[in-house]
């Protein structure tokens, strides 16, 4: 099934207007007062847990011990982990790391 460019238009917009509704909306509700403590929680603790989450999900079909033993892994996990504390910038040490692993396993 395909759309129009009429359909696609509009579902682009009202997508577009949904996200940013949605986007919008914690800074209008939290504007006057400050978010409770529950928020607080899930600002500190779900980021965390969801790193955790993706590096299990990542390693999840990895065999550790036939050959190469996951080293191209953890290799590149190593080199997302170190540009990451070294520069502090999430979308280099991803694409770094992404990079890393690309080239190991070619070799």
């Amino acid at each position: 099934m395909s759309l129009s460019l009429n359909a696609a238009l509009i579902t682009t917009l009202v997508a577009a207007l949904v996200i940013f509704a949605t986007r919008l909306f914690p800074f209008a509700l939290f504007s006057k007062r400050e978010p409770p403590p529950i928020l607080r929680f899930v600002e500190k603790y779900i980021p965390p847990m969801i790193m955790a989450i993706l590096l299990i999900y990542c390693l999840k079909d990895v065999n550790f011990a036939a050959r190469p033993f996951g080293l191209p892994q953890l290799i590149a996990l190593l080199v997302t982990v170190a540009s990451y504390l070294w520069k502090g910038n999430s979308m280099v040490s991803i694409f770094g790391g992404t990079i890393v692993f690309m080239l190991l396993q070619k070799l």
